[in-house]
């Protein structure tokens, strides 16, 4: 029996640091700014970083870490760098036993162009990450689990919703953490599902788009189920989430990012993994918080992941309200 299996992508991933990358303001762009460099020039890199991401695989190394039983699903091509997401799992002590290696197929990679303030343009080729289907899915290993951790499977809405309903069936608590794919089939695909789903959490972009409310609290107020914890994380100015109506905005520390690739996925992983072990809302919030907090000060959405259980000391310094 598995404490957690997690479901969802895997990556190979590459960080290019240089301090050549510059950030140009322009309504070009759909984000109101570009990162940039001078077109046919040749640059210098500072550091270059390879490492495996993928919401599956990052969020079963914190699971593992905090030494929790951990399994994950996921798809995986038979190439060089499937090899290296196989390895990187097997490091945290993660059991792959129902990843599938699809034949002839490319695992999905990622270049990251970070610049020196942590900020960055991910260039990603999804790869058979994109493809999620039902055969993907060990069902009958998804009866050998106290929780699933759902990501996103390429915009597959179907399918997480025959996963979280099997997980409902077999008395299985469901954490998911949908991508933007799955976000953009809209609130009447999705709201049919939030009564069986026990913690939903999305960005502050993401829960936008799906409620079309523009405050937070409203946005909390339109997803909640009595019962169930939803989390809407807003990068910098912290996290809230509901419960039976009572809302708790977390702040950050202010740690300084060197990269803020995998904060959500550490958000995420560790708030669930703190429910877990003391099924404290305030508790698991504080965790989650650290959790990201440790991960951006590293290049790698892996590297950074918590070892061990933060302090008492560490907890406090979380403001909670």
């Amino acid at each position: 029996m598995f404490d957690v299996i997690t479901i969802g992508s895997a990556t190979r991933d590459v960080f290019l640091i240089s301090k050549s990358f510059i950030a140009l303001k322009s309504k070009k762009f759909p984000t109101g700014s570009g990162e940039c460099v001078a077109l046919g020039s040749k640059v210098d890199l500072d550091k270059l970083v390879l490492t495996t991401g993928g919401g599956a695989t990052n969020s079963a190394a914190t699971f593992a870490s905090l030494d929790f039983h951990t399994a994950t699903m996921t798809r995986i091509g038979d190439d060089s760098s499937g090899k290296d997401v196989i390895d990187d799992l097997s490091r945290f002590g993660v059991s792959t036993h129902f990843v599938r290696m699809i034949k002839n197929g490319q695992t999905g990679f990622s270049a990251l162009l970070t610049m020196s303030d942590g900020e960055r343009t991910v260039l990603v080729y999804r790869g058979v990450s994109s493809k999620f289907d039902a055969k993907d899915i060990h069902w009958e290993g998804c009866k050998q689990t106290k929780w699933i951790y759902l990501t996103s499977l390429g915009g597959n809405l179907a399918l997480s919703k025959k996963i979280i309903q099997h997980a409902n069936k077999c008395g299985i608590k469901v954490a998911w953490n949908p991508g933007v794919l799955e976000i953009k089939h809209g609130m009447k695909e999705i709201k049919p599902i939030l009564p069986i789903v026990d913690i939903l959490n999305i960005n502050s972009e993401e829960a936008k788009l799906l409620t079309d409310k523009k405050t937070i609290k409203t946005m909390l107020g339109t997803l909640q189920t009595k019962g169930a914890i939803r989390i809407v994380t807003d990068g910098t100015n912290g996290s809230y989430a509901i419960q039976n109506g009572t809302i708790l905005h977390t702040q950050t520390t202010g740690a300084r990012a060197i990269s803020r690739t995998g904060a959500g996925d550490a958000f995420g992983s560790g708030f669930v993994a703190g429910l877990m072990k003391k099924n404290n809302i305030k508790y698991a919030l504080a965790i989650g918080t650290l959790n990201a907090e440790s991960v951006i000060q590293s290049c790698g959405a892996k590297n950074g992941i918590l070892k061990k259980w933060p302090s008492i000391l560490s907890i406090k310094k979380i403001k909670i309200s």
